[in-house]
């Protein structure tokens, strides 16, 4: 039993958390179990292949029964009622499909890369501490991409990174450079993107050379020609590290301090357990204005000649990023001669898509284009990612300690292909002809239904105290179920709440319509209802809708930094029709 105290005089009694499924999971095993009431060989081969949508059924029903009898939950005539719940509920039985499975063989542009923004920050974009920590941490999450600031010492005889003109404290680039050699391929093999943003004079350019050669030495992936026509893949390129940033002969000789800052109106915070819905932000145009990051990537029009130094800084550059030219007409039109990559701020590219959407999908198809997050989140928020993937922007960067609905998405979209960082898009960005360019505001059949039912959900009494969600009774739990994808597809329900209970039971089904599944991330988030004060976050966790694999599935839930809980889980079912 449960007892809460209140008032030091009178306690509360509940009764104990269900150790039993829902109705729901016993009317499943009762329609595939024998009549002697348990479920035999041949009854849970049925199960794998109607239900769960096994393959091989009778290999998937072999491991079950082994399993089963591992734990000593398996009877003479097959599997009980418990052991079917112990299997449904265990770690194995994942909703996703498993490990690496995507053609790796294409170029480096027709992948979506989990990116970096900052990635060297702490917290905030204004006070807090730059560190190799951060790198570390997102490498060990699977993140391909990683930027560096880079910026001369107080005495400028080395080489800081920070975010410049802030009151951010510096780390010294070589402590980065070590971490990042250490953990580059902890996660994943395939290539690890740095893309520099670079405040050196050509002194300091050659120190930074230097570095990287002798840390980083073979790694360091150095193309056979000045101008490459088409990227590499990322099987090609296993185990490399790649340079992104602009060759130098687009540098001034000592780098001019922006014109300007940024100084459009700071939005709010982006969203808290109940903040402003990712699925219901509405792209932000805004005229553009010198901001830090676009002046020192895209704007110096100044060149000077350059010493034998800039040719080594410039051998070291595997990703030439491009120079903004005039409109940005100009800017993406494609070079048949040589691929690169531009960046544009989250505002810039939301206006470009207005007029420029087939463009910008033309121009993705060869080359990589960075988004990143406009200067004034200076809480560390992030943007709808779904904006960029929905044009074939590559490399949407985040700032990954800005933990939100937003990174939640980003992280969801990356469960994909085993986690592995690179995530295939799909062939309608790759098609440029006239009449077949993807517009994601058209209207679009259906082309697919998602059906989802929530079970009931478990664990929270284990990894919380009694009195976490509530100091009088135990939580009640509900469970909101959505999509984001396209703004057609991206819509949110939920559960009814069930009171004072650690293991609730919904039993509750939906439906989703979805016109672009191959970009529809399925959202799924637990809340605790609180009449008086703000809901309690209680776990989520987003899901590549493509990678779903049908039938009962045990989904682990994450907390707001996406780390998965020890014990909390929910038991769904998918399906497509």
């Amino acid at each position: 039993m449960y007892n809460y105290r209140i008032c030091y005089c009178f306690r509360l009694r509940y009764r104990p958390a269900s150790n039993e499924p829902s109705d729901g999971l016993k009317e499943v095993y009762k329609k595939y179990a024998g009549a002697d009431g348990a479920m035999g060989l041949e009854q849970l081969q049925r199960f794998m292949s109607e239900v769960q949508g096994e393959a091989d059924a009778v290999a998937a029903a072999q491991t079950v029964l082994e399993r089963s009898k591992e734990f000593r939950l398996l009877k003479r005539k097959g599997i009980s009622l418990d052991a079917f719940f112990h299997y449904l509920s265990s770690n194995e039985n994942s909703p996703l499909l498993p490990g690496l499975h995507q053609d790796m063989t294409a170029p480096l542009s027709h992948y979506f890369i989990f990116t970096g923004h900052n990635s060297y920050l702490t917290g905030n974009q204004l006070t807090s501490d730059c560190s190799d920590q951060p790198i570390r941490k997102a490498l060990l999450r699977g993140v391909r991409g990683i930027e560096l600031d880079v910026w001369p010492s107080s005495n400028h005889d080395d080489i800081n990174v920070l975010h410049g003109r802030t009151l951010t404290t510096p780390v010294k680039l070589i402590d980065c450079l070590r971490t990042i050699r250490e953990y580059a391929f902890a996660s994943a093999p395939y290539p690890l993107i740095i893309t520099l943003e670079d405040h050196l004079n050509t002194t300091l350019r050659a120190k930074l050379t230097s570095m990287m050669n002798e840390i980083f030495g073979d790694l360091l992936y150095v193309p056979n020609t000045e101008h490459i026509e088409t990227f590499p893949s990322p099987e090609d390129l296993k185990m490399k590290i790649l340079v992104s940033t602009k060759p130098p002969t687009e540098y001034l000789e000592e780098p001019k301090m922006p014109r300007d800052k940024d100084t459009e109106a700071q939005g709010g915070a982006e969203d808290e357990a109940w903040g402003e819905e990712i699925l219901h932000q509405k792209p932000e145009v805004f005229e553009h204005k010198q901001s830090e990051h676009y002046q020192d990537e895209e704007d110096h029009d100044d060149i000077v000649e350059r010493t034998h130094e800039a040719a080594d800084y410039r051998h070291l550059i595997s990703i030439p990023a491009r120079k903004k030219i005039g409109g940005l007409t100009d800017t993406l039109k494609t070079d048949t001669n040589q691929v690169g990559r531009l960046s544009l701020s989250e505002q810039v590219f939301e206006k470009a898509t207005i007029h420029h959407g087939n463009e910008i999908i033309r121009f993705t198809k060869n080359n990589l284009l960075r988004i990143y997050p406009r200067g004034t989140r200076f809480a560390s928020s992030n943007y709808n990612p779904m904006h960029g993937w929905m044009y074939g922007a590559q490399m949407v960067a985040f700032n990954m300690q800005g933990y939100a609905r937003s990174l939640w998405v980003m992280q969801g979209m990356f469960r994909a292909n085993g986690g592995y960082g690179y995530v295939k898009k799909p062939d309608f960005l790759l098609d440029t002809e006239e009449d077949h360019i993807f517009d994601p505001k058209a209207e679009l059949p259906v082309k697919k239904i998602l059906k989802v039912k929530v079970f009931m959900g478990d664990g929270w009494r284990f990894d919380y105290s009694k009195t976490h969600f509530d100091r009088y009774s135990p939580p009640d739990f509900y469970t909101r179920v959505g999509i984001a994808g396209v703004p057609a597809d991206s819509r949110m329900e939920r559960t009814n709440a069930i009171e004072d209970n650690w293991t609730p039971m919904w039993d509750k089904e939906f439906e989703f319509k979805l016109r672009v599944p191959e970009l529809a991330v399925l959202r799924i988030e637990v809340h605790e209802y609180d009449m008086s004060e703000k809901d309690d976050f209680a776990g989520q966790i987003c899901l590549p809708v493509w990678e779903l694999q049908r039938g009962i599935r045990a989904v682990r839930l994450c907390d707001r930094k996406g780390d998965l809980l020890p014990s909390v889980r929910l038991l769904m079912q998918f399906d497509f029709a």
